[in-house]
């Protein structure tokens, strides 16, 4: 920008200032770019410049460099060529929903899918006319029967939110692919993010055909940012996601991605911790009377281990103690109320240990294996002794007889 001819007003000069910096500055975390409106040098600039491929700026909702940085390391992480940031992991997924599917079409959930998104099937989606089957994700032939020729979507979680069984995902995928060409796979990697498996790999010349990622868990890692994404391969998918992306006005505070940025470099270390100190939590667990059923899939018996070993290489930091029966639900809440480094919030992925009570039945549409109150703890980066002696004192006072 050349300076002015004539001395500017100063507050002309505050808006319109000729100084710019000198280029040449380098640092670890890249610049963060805020804006809703870019400039463009002419007109013609403004109508030939492109968005969707990553390849021009328009407008703040349709990327600056901070995000297109975040969107090109999530796709090295989740092993995909696309990403799209949206507010929430939640937002992600809904975003896929309504991208994807249209009056008169199927989705298809698995009963222990992540609450929200089948309370958004159950209520939005109805509502514009598209219907939802659940099926039970440990069992392959009852996702072929809840297949028809309208299904379109069919979600997998690996494992399970809340009672944390891991299905058989090769197999899953091979029954879409055979018995509903039609349809396309969307899996929920929050667990996995990115570091357990490959979901665009999972062997046998199978793949998903997207994820969702909840980048409020591992990938910021501090508790303390919203934010969620959808990755994909396939550049025709991409498009379409992204369309709707633009028409639906989803964007992200760029000092979010900036968090999410700076998250990123120590996210396998934050997970590995949490996965070695959830695993030495699990086998305490398992000695304690008071727990009929410690769910983990890193543990050998609990529900889809074998598929996990098959397929996994790490497992993120939670588990879910299943309480004998005897214990009724005053005593559960009276547990997790004792504790003293587990604090009572929603989700996980954070430097603080989390644990939240359960009922099992009220979160299931098909028959449930689960007797007892279900107890998920989510464990953080305290010292692991010292999270197995809140447990146990916890126990110890509120879980007796």
């Amino acid at each position: 920008m050349s300076a002015p001819s004539r001395p500017m007003q100063p507050e002309t000069a505050q808006v319109h200032h000729p100084y710019a910096a000198p280029a040449g500055f380098d640092a670890q975390l890249p610049a963060v770019h805020k804006a809703s409106s870019v400039f463009f040098p002419s007109v013609e600039a403004l109508r030939r410049t492109e968005w969707i491929d990553g390849s021009g700026y328009t407008y703040g909702l349709h990327g600056t460099p901070t995000t297109l940085t975040l969107q090109a390391r999530l796709a090295t992480l989740e092993g995909a060529n696309h990403v799209l940031l949206a507010p929430s992991g939640l937002a992600a997924i809904t975003l896929v929903d309504i991208a994807l599917l249209a009056s008169g079409d199927e989705l298809l959930l698995p009963d222990n899918v992540y609450g929200p998104s089948r309370s958004f099937a159950a209520h939005e989606l109805k509502a514009w006319g598209i219907a939802h089957r659940v099926y039970d994700p440990m069992d392959a032939a009852s996702l072929e029967a809840a297949l028809t020729p309208a299904t379109k979507l069919v979600w997998l979680e690996a494992p399970g939110s809340v009672t944390l069984e891991f299905p058989d995902l090769r197999g899953l995928v091979r029954r879409v692919r055979e018995r509903a060409p039609q349809a396309l796979v969307a899996l929920d990697n929050t667990w996995g993010a990115g570091l357990a498996f490959d979901a665009f790999d999972l062997g046998e010349g199978l793949a998903v055909d997207l994820t969702v990622h909840a980048l409020t868990k591992y990938p910021s890692g501090g508790a303390d940012v919203l934010m969620g994404s959808v990755a994909c391969r396939d550049e025709a998918l991409h498009r379409r996601l992204a369309l709707a992306h633009a028409r639906l006005g989803l964007g992200v505070g760029m000092n979010d991605v900036e968090a999410v940025l700076r998250g990123l470099p120590s996210m396998r270390l934050r997970y590995e911790a949490q996965d070695a100190a959830a695993r030495r939590i699990a086998q305490w667990a398992q000695g304690r009377p008071e727990f009929v059923r410690v769910l983990s899939p890193t543990l050998p018996g609990s529900p889809g281990h074998e598929h996990w070993a098959a397929l996994c290489r790490s497992a993120a930091g939670l588990l879910t103690l299943e309480l004998d029966p005897r214990f009724d639900r005053a005593a559960v809440e009276a547990f997790v109320d004792g504790l003293r480094f587990f604090r009572i919030a929603w989700s996980w992925g954070g430097p603080v240990s989390l644990a939240v009570p359960y009922e099992a039945r009220a979160m299931r549409s098909l028959a449930t294996p689960f007797r007892g109150t279900l107890v998920r703890l989510c464990i953080g980066l305290e010292a692991v002794d010292d999270l197995i002696a809140d447990l146990a004192a916890s126990a110890d006072a509120a879980l007796k007889g």
